[in-house]
């Protein structure tokens, strides 16, 4: 084995780590944003929001670029645009570059996502679930990393951080070598007429929803009784378990896994928006942190297993559209159904989301 097929999941997991620190940078910049534009929720609200739209298009667009020219290039080109969105911030250049600034960072995010599962597929051929279940979780650690950045304080300095870090990454994208693979990734819209893609998108859409309630929802509620350093710290304690339970989960079979996420993250969110203290909050998230972990290496382990890495570029994509689906709809909802009828009915999110699952689940094995 040379020296760069060592190194590529290493690079590879580094390489997600930093993706995932993208998405988390600017929660803790908002305030410093609002006060510096007189910008009220809404706006502030939007800006996070164009970060999830920006994803969307960048998934579309990496597929083709991956079909067309390989995963190299698709690496180069998402991190090449993040640092260019990420510049908006580095030189403070108004609302308006911001939004701009990070819709460009969301479309080299979501063509770097793209890139980088496809690339460790097609470097770990007869283990393509087991490190998927380890980028999941390398995404799952890495989201702790935005908010240390953030305490640097201000609206330059994260983003100047952020910006080094990805720069300082170019040369893992080098360091990648060939795949030992010799087969192709390929493309086929058939895919997405069989149950088991559906399966799986749903799969992922539960898992990701779920996670937006906790990290979108929840911490309005906790904030009833803890600092932002200790509601800080339940969420950072989250995201160590589903990096956890993402990575136990490869080594388990995948529908079976599905079905315990559905149960552990809803009874986890039901409890945790029913409770009033860090007593029954500590144990409700690490249920909920379990399910979100266990759902989403489960549903990219019955991707794999139903569409097969020679026609996985077009179904890769579009499976995660779905999961930014769900992590837009789980605060939308849930911050609906937390005004509307308060946190104790916060179940019902990811209960509707679920049930369709199960049921999808069980007409599967039968």
């Amino acid at each position: 084995m040379t020296g760069s097929m060592r190194l590529a999941p290493i690079a590879l997991l580094v390489l997600g780590a930093i993706d995932a620190a993208g998405y988390s940078v600017i929660a803790p910049t908002v305030p410093a944003i609002a006060r510096a534009e007189d910008a009220g929720p809404a706006v502030m609200g939007a800006l996070v929001a164009s970060f999830a739209a920006g994803t969307l298009v960048g998934y579309f667009l990496a597929g083709l670029v991956v079909a067309r020219r390989g995963v190299r290039v698709a690496l180069l080109i998402g991190i090449a645009l993040i640092a260019l969105g990420s510049l908006a911030f580095v030189l403070e250049g108004g609302l308006g570059a911001y939004f701009v600034g990070r819709v460009t960072m969301g479309l080299g995010s979501g063509g770097l996502w793209i890139a980088l599962t496809l690339a460790t597929i097609e470097r770990s051929p007869g283990r393509e679930y087991v490190q998927m279940s380890r980028l999941l979780a390398a995404y799952s650690v890495g989201a702790l990393l935005g908010p240390a950045l953030a305490a640097l304080g201000g609206i330059r300095a994260p983003f100047l951080a952020y910006l080094l870090l990805v720069a300082a990454s170019i040369p893992l994208v080098f360091a990648l070598g060939d795949p030992a693979a010799t087969k192709r990734l390929g493309s086929d819209r058939r895919i997405l007429r069989l149950p088991g893609f559906w399966l799986a998108g749903g799969g992922v859409l539960f898992a990701i929803l779920a996670l937006g309630v906790v990290e979108g929802v929840l911490p309005l509620h906790f904030a009833s009784a803890l600092s932002q350093a200790q509601v800080a710290g339940l969420l950072v304690g989250t995201s160590l378990v589903v990096g956890t339970s993402a990575v136990a989960a490869g080594a388990g079979r995948p529908r079976p896994l599905l079905a315990a996420s559905l149960v552990l993250a809803v009874v986890g969110i039901g409890l945790a928006g029913a409770g009033s203290g860090v007593g029954l909050w500590l144990p409700a998230l690490g249920l909920a942190g379990l399910g979100i972990g266990l759902g989403e290496t489960a549903a990219a382990g019955i991707l794999l297993d139903q569409v097969g890495t020679q026609r996985l570029v077009t179904a890769m994509v579009v499976w995660s559209q779905l999961g930014l689906l769900g992590y837009m709809v789980g605060p939308l909802a849930g911050g609906a159904v937390a005004a509307g009828l308060g946190y104790d009915w916060l179940v019902l999110v990811p209960l509707a989301a679920g049930a369709p699952v199960a049921v999808a689940l069980g007409l599967s094995r039968r």
